[in-house]
């Protein structure tokens, strides 16, 4: 079963990634962890990497996508894997189908969790951590027995700058920008299923598994 998975900032798509690992017991790739992994291994692909990572340039796709080749090549992917957060452009795609291709991996699904901008910005800007000891809430979903203040350790509750409004319409913004190509992309090939990402977990996950099970 090979996925890739895309989905906006607060669509659930890590909780649905855990789902399925578990289910497939195969492992879910993002972009972040692979670089910052090939950089501790200091492999050539790494050693690359961290020349623009010093350097505060982003990483060329073409070094991602060796990167990427090095990651597919190992065993745990042998039985299929879940990309998230890659690809986020066409020119990431097209390359990644190449290499895929070489690699004789194809892509079964790409899964698109939609959720509306307001139902997220609801999500997220709701979020508050805290300062003490990482635990995190929402003041409409999950809040804390007392106002501002964590139940586990009574440190104050705060809202990161992740989580406050502007930040996220910007992030959206760059998804939307970035995201309707692939759609467009992966949906000319007939790979796209698209996913109501405002429902329960569950509901969402039993979606998913009537797309790629037909059941």
């Amino acid at each position: 079963m090979r996925i890739i998975f895309l989905g906006p900032p607060g669509a659930g798509k890590g909780t649905q990634a855990k789902m399925l690992i578990e289910r497939y017991g195969i492992p879910q790739i993002s972009t972040g962890d692979i670089l910052r992994a090939a950089v501790k291994e200091g492999t050539p692909m790494g050693k690359k990497a961290k020349e623009y990572m010093d350097a505060g340039k982003l990483v060329p796709d073409e070094v991602v996508i060796g990167i990427m080749q090095d990651r597919l090549k190992e065993p745990d992917c042998s039985k299929g894997f879940i990309l998230d957060g890659f690809p986020r452009t066409v020119a990431q795609a097209e390359a990644l189908e190449k290499m895929l291709k070489e690699l004789n991996m194809p892509i079964d699904k790409v899964l698109a969790l939609e959720v509306p901008d307001e139902v997220l910005l609801e999500r997220l800007t709701g979020r508050r951590t805290c300062k003490s000891c990482g635990q995190m809430y929402h003041i409409k979903f999950d809040p804390p027995k007392k106002e501002n203040v964590c139940d586990k350790c009574g440190g104050e509750l705060f809202q990161r700058d992740d989580d406050k409004e502007e930040t996220i319409k910007n992030r959206l913004s760059v998804y939307h920008a970035q995201t309707a190509p692939l759609l467009d992309f992966y949906g000319s090939k007939g790979m796209v299923e698209k996913i109501d990402g405002t429902k329960s977990p569950d509901d969402i996950f039993n979606a998913i598994i009537k797309v790629l099970e037909g059941k």
